[in-house]
């Protein structure tokens, strides 16, 4: 047996002392469904997955892979969209699914306490008899966890109004990368000294694994008003983004979806939606029932103004519900058509919403690929999904160029490399993009404080030389790493 097979032989071992076999897996094919998140370009098997069920555990996993010099990466529901659940450098997944129970309800103070595991939609259904809810709503909110919502500060249709992760947490328990157990915040609306929360929300778990995270609870609004757009160009819509803005409306939710994405709704839901529209908004206010009727006939206006040929408006819950199916599972829609996807995550000025459409579709075409776009129009983040066969290296690699040239442009009219998915090892070597490297020297330094051994979830977020290789388009990111990989 040589060193590699003793050590993990070693790790099996140790790890089901902890947590028993059942606890453990370690066949190939269980491992399988853990060799990427839902960014499939990247893929590496992990040597073990822990599945642990309190904080406890959680931290004496931690401690043994620190003694062995065994890297481990924390894992949610694995529906991440940039590789960050993804073991890049083997070692051991240690997956939240275990830490599935809500703790504590303080509906006074309106506060909730969940383990990391908990699915994001759970949270607002243990307390919407109590006309409260968990704001943040990824569009993964039947499956994604509230962990995971912490380690990318996820978004959602309804945080043009209501705010991301970050503005909804106010308490957590992490246990650091050398295993200690530590409580950030609490129930308080400020705590004094740093803002360690803040620090740790959107870390991508490179600074710790949460354990338990205490949310604030938003009372449901009073009345909803739920409308959809139909538009013959995209510019119509897009211009209609801006005024509504521009009006001084607030909308809760203001989406967009292309005609790719409309004719796929179609044919998997069949929603009645007009599949010769080239766009469509979907609108969303919400607030007290007095004047709420008026702010929506403006918003109709507006797009009526801008060359609407039609604006719905659901007429009850189970219409709205229709009406929200088609934005919510999108991403289901377009796995019917047998093709893996690349979901991007940039974000730019509503201004310039037109311009930034159009070239990503000239991009698309010019590396032969399908795209559909269905994002928050209302505060700019675009969600370009490229459609590609990850069967196919070469198809791998146009699909990466253009994403590339995709983030290059959000970030060349002034956006940003993410808005919702995080960087993981997607985005990673786009760094360079927005920021300098006085800047992410910083950012390393500031990590190192929490990650000294460089375990916990290691080759993400920041760009490292030792994994780029050069080609006439400048550094690219390794995406074949090791034993497993894919491509």
């Amino acid at each position: 047996m040589n060193t590699t097979q003793k050590l993990s032989h070693t790790l099996k071992q140790e790890l089901e002392a902890l947590l028993g076999p059942e606890g453990v897996l370690t066949d190939p094919v269980a491992l399988r469904a853990y060799d990427c998140d839902a960014y499939s370009p990247a893929k590496h098997f992990p040597d073990a997955v822990a599945l642990p069920q309190d904080t406890e555990q959680v931290s004496a996993i931690i401690k043994l892979c620190n003694r062995l010099g065994v890297p481990f990466t924390p894992r949610g529901a694995g529906t991440g969209l940039s590789g960050g659940a993804t073991a890049i450098e083997g070692g051991v997944v240690i997956a939240t699914t275990r830490l599935n129970k809500i703790l504590h309800i303080d509906v006074p103070n309106r506060r909730l306490v969940a383990q990391a595991g908990v699915v994001n939609t759970y949270l607002t259904k243990a307390v919407r008899a109590h006309r409260l809810h968990y704001a943040p709503d990824p569009s993964s909110q039947g499956a994604c966890t509230v962990g995971g919502n912490v380690a990318e500060n996820a978004g959602g249709p309804h945080t043009l109004k209501y705010g991301v992760t970050t503005n909804h947490v106010t308490g957590l328990t992490l246990v650091l990368p050398d295993g200690e157990i530590v409580a950030l915040g609490g129930f308080e609306e400020e705590t004094p000294g740093y803002d360690l929360v803040g620090l740790v929300v959107g870390a991508e778990g490179t600074m710790g694994i949460v354990t338990e995270v205490t949310v604030r609870l938003t009372p449901l609004p009073q009345a909803v008003r739920t409308l959809l757009a139909v538009f013959e160009t995209i510019d119509q819509a897009t211009q209609t983004v801006s005024d509504i803005i521009a009006a001084g409306v607030l909308p809760a939710a203001l989406e967009m979806i292309d005609t790719f994405i409309i004719k796929a709704c179609e044919e998997a839901f069949h929603l009645g939606f007009p599949s010769d529209a080239e766009a469509v908004l979907i609108i969303e206010v919400d607030g007290l029932e007095v004047g709420l009727d008026e702010e929506a006939d403006q918003v109709r206006q507006i797009a009526f103004k801008n060359g609407a040929r039609e604006v719905r408006q659901a007429k009850t819950e189970l219409e709205r519900a229709l009406l929200w199916k088609a934005r919510k599972q999108a991403f289901g829609a377009l796995g019917r058509l047998g093709l893996s996807m690349v979901t991007h995550d940039g974000v730019i000025p509503r201004t310039k919403l037109p311009q930034v459409l159009r070239e990503v579709r000239a991009i698309a075409q010019k590396y032969n690929l399908l795209v559909g776009n269905v994002f928050h129009a209302g505060d700019g983040n675009l969600h370009p999904n490229l459609m590609f066969d990850e069967r196919d290296p070469e198809q791998v690699e146009r699909v990466m160029q253009a994403g590339e040239e995709i983030l290059k442009l959000c970030v060349d009219v002034g956006g940003s490399l993410t808005g919702e998915h995080g960087i993981g090892v997607e985005k990673m070597e786009a760094m360079t993009l927005l920021f300098s490297e006085a800047d992410l020297d910083l950012m390393q330094k500031i990590k190192s404080v929490f990650n000294r051994n460089a375990l916990c979830n290691p080759g993400k977020v920041l760009p490292t030389s030792k994994r780029c290789w050069e080609t006439e388009h400048g550094p690219r990111l390794v995406r074949s790493v090791g034993r497993g990989a894919a491509v």
